[in-house]
């Protein structure tokens, strides 16, 4: 019966394939699909996307005022010479145009 000293392959083996395993979970969950850094990606889309929505928000409550002020409930007269004299290109009779 001899008995030998030196290691098996058995033991190596395992140990290469679960630092290899270790190496591999560790890179996907810094750089996969649904790693670290696709996380922070999203984080700082969505802070873009937020501004993008706020001042949209902020355009829409603009519109739907002018549109309340000219609206037959409520007439903003300031505001339909204004539109009048931009969009129409009208005067009153009093003004002069130096162009």
């Amino acid at each position: 019966m001899t008995r030998s000293t030196r290691p098996g392959f058995g033991p190596l083996i395992f140990f290469a394939t679960a630092f290899a395993l270790g190496i591999y979970f560790t890179f996907a969950a810094v750089q996969g699909d649904y790693g670290l850094f696709r996380r922070i990606e999203i984080a700082a889309e969505q802070e873009g996307l937020q501004k993008e929505l706020d001042r949209q928000n902020q355009e829409i409550a603009r519109m739907e005022n002018l549109t309340h002020r000219l609206s037959d409930d409520y007439l903003d007269l300031d505001l339909l010479d204004q539109q009048a004299r931009s969009v129409l290109g009208m005067l009153r009779a009093d003004e002069i145009v130096i162009r």
